[in-house]
């Protein structure tokens, strides 16, 4: 099975809180599971919301996301969403055949040729991950126009996939977000605080680098990003989880899996505590 499947044969027969946010631009399902208790998490709501394989070549946090499924939160909880990008992992694994035909001359003209390996956007060519409206279009690695990577769509929220995950978050209004990327073994958390809130997060952040052994690093040209929404709108603790080391070579295969999750296994456990 393809990531894609592995992710709905789970949702099938998980049983706990489960719901679709939403579809691809290829009409595929977005799933979100709900783990944990709701002990400790305020007024009923979910205490965080996190996230994986928002790029297409990063399609290996989806199986982490399951392991965390697997694994259960001991107080809190955390909605868990998957796969926000099915449709590119989906070229990234299979190629333009994934794809419905009137689309395929034109991604594979745009990547160069049928090797996606490295592709990062959804179907249309938009990087979800500099779609949200923080900075929109402000980052130094910018492109205004169809690429593999970095282009940031025709306005914020222009693509199906960042629109479903915004209307969720702001229905959920977590007190944390956590987006799980490959690679790098960092973790991400700035992103134009105050020195009070920065102040606050930083001490959040700290929950996380303990649990995984990434240190804390502050990306200047971030922007677009889902956790920089975060923080901007919500102005809640968010942050980008760089999992896997700097060796492996994208995009992460399964090999690279045990690492991932022997590292990261915990940390939305740990996080969840922190706000309880």
């Amino acid at each position: 099975m393809n990531v894609y499947e592995e992710v709905g044969a789970f949702y099938e027969g998980y049983r706990g809180e489960k719901r679709i946010i939403g579809a691809s631009r290829e009409g595929r399902n977005l799933y979100a599971m709900y783990v944990g208790t709701s002990e400790g998490v305020r007024g009923g709501t979910a205490a965080g919301i996190a996230t994986y394989a928002i790029h297409a070549r990063e399609w290996i946090t989806s199986y982490l996301a399951l392991q965390h499924l697997r694994r259960g939160i001991v107080r809190g909880g955390v909605w868990v969403v998957p796969l926000v990008n099915p449709d590119g992992a989906l070229l990234v694994q299979e190629g333009a055949d994934s794809v419905r035909p009137s689309l395929r001359g034109g991604l594979l003209y745009l990547n160069g040729g049928a090797d996606f390996s490295l592709w990062k956007a959804n179907a249309r060519a938009v990087d979800l991950n500099v779609n949200f409206d923080a900075g929109w279009g402000t980052g130094r690695q910018n492109v205004r126009a169809p690429a593999p990577a970095n282009y940031i769509g025709t306005a914020p929220f222009s693509e199906p996939e960042t629109q479903a995950l915004r209307d969720f978050t702001l229905e959920v209004t977590p007190s944390f977000t956590v987006s799980y990327h490959t690679k790098g073994e960092v973790i991400y958390w700035r992103y134009r605080q105050s020195a009070l809130r920065a102040a606050r997060d930083k001490k959040y952040a700290k929950i996380l680098s303990r649990a995984t052994g990434y240190p804390l690093a502050e990306a200047a040209d971030s922007a677009g990003g889902y956790k920089d929404w975060c923080v901007e709108r919500l102005r809640i603790p968010a942050f980008t989880v760089e999992a896997g080391r700097e060796s492996f070579v994208h995009p992460l295969g399964l090999s690279s899996l045990a690492d991932i999750v022997t590292k990261n296994i915990d940390a939305l456990a740990a996080l969840s505590m922190g706000f309880s």
